[in-house]
């Protein structure tokens, strides 16, 4: 059993976060996330993409939000249980115990749950169903491997249009196909990849996945019309995900559908079980990565006091620590 002052699910922005904020308490953590990389929906959606809504940053790409925040956390050695999935709560001597997947318990202070969303599957795309090799993925961790092929993205959403935007100058082609007329996507990066030579194909679907033992072409097939075949050496499936709370929702916490009730101090019903992030609800709740950041800072300082009531909730100004 591996003792650690906090232990943060989820290893989002706000997870992030949270590290280095319960770092600068001095506090010992162990952030923990089923997906294989930090960064959370960010890293597995939109790495590439641009947000305009952090403090301090005009612009930043998703991927380079996501290395700042692990070296912002860097110095106080967080250790990460990437890969591996929170499971079971119970409680020793007062204070939680974590159950991993793996067999592995945490001895914790305290808890703070930074999920987002939860565990998120993505869509599966009906005709992959019957191809076994390689070349069919959901999301693009990083562009440059698919620089010079044929890229087929399968979806009308944000997520599909901005793969075509990150896309288009690297690959070879980019054809997008979507099975409406309209897309869900914003109007804005809609107009934006018409206005790039991006093949967008409407009322159609991708009926047949070819290759043999990795993606050579793909059959599309459009309503009222025939069916083509296209080369594509990768298949993107931006169909979404579907999202819940899995094992959490078993921890006995308050929630409202599948977020988790938190107060003003970020905590939830359960002793020395906080919350920050997508993942809370309570009046007036925004969900932003910007609102995230202060969650966390706020969960922290918190728990900081119920791990050691001899603590101050007000942690300082960071430069005057140095």
């Amino acid at each position: 059993m591996r003792e650690v002052d906090v232990a943060i699910v989820g290893a989002g922005p706000a997870g992030l976060f949270a590290a280095y904020y319960a770092g600068f308490r001095g506090l010992s953590v162990t952030v923990i996330d089923a997906l294989p990389e930090p960064g959370g929906q960010i890293t597995a959606m939109y790495p590439e993409k641009v947000i305009y809504d952090v403090a301090g940053f005009p612009s930043i790409k998703g991927r380079d939000l996501v290395a700042n925040l692990v070296a912002q956390a860097a110095p106080f050695g967080p250790r990460y249980l990437l890969g591996a999935r929170a499971e079971k709560l119970s409680y020793v001597d007062g204070r939680p115990l974590l159950g991993l997947a793996d067999g592995e318990d945490v001895h914790c202070g305290a808890i703070i749950v930074t999920g987002g969303l939860g565990s998120f599957t993505p869509r599966p795309l009906p005709a992959a169903a019957a191809f076994a090799g390689e070349g069919i993925v959901f999301f693009v961790p990083r562009l440059a491997d698919l620089a010079g092929q044929d890229v087929l993205i399968v979806g009308g959403g944000d997520s599909a249009f901005d793969w075509a935007l990150a896309l288009q100058p690297l690959a070879r082609s980019v054809t997008l196909v979507h099975r409406r007329e309209k897309f869900r996507a914003h109007a804005s990066t809609v107009a934006r990849v018409r206005e790039l030579p991006v093949r967008l194909v409407v009322n159609a679907e991708v009926t047949t996945i070819h290759g043999d033992g990795r993606v050579a072409g793909a059959d599309i097939t459009v309503r009222g019309g025939g069916t083509e075949t296209v080369r594509a050496d990768t298949v993107v499936a931006a169909l979404g995900f579907t999202a819940d709370l899995g094992p959490l929702a078993e921890w006995g916490l308050e929630l409202d559908r599948r977020h988790i009730r938190v107060d003003s101090a970020m905590a939830t019903n359960r002793p020395r079980i906080f919350a920050a992030g997508d993942i809370t609800e309570y009046p007036g709740k925004v969900r932003l990565i910007a609102t995230g950041f202060g969650e966390a800072a706020t969960a922290v300082n918190n728990a900081a006091v119920v791990i050691d009531p001899a603590a101050h909730l007000f942690p300082g100004h960071s430069s005057d620590a140095g």
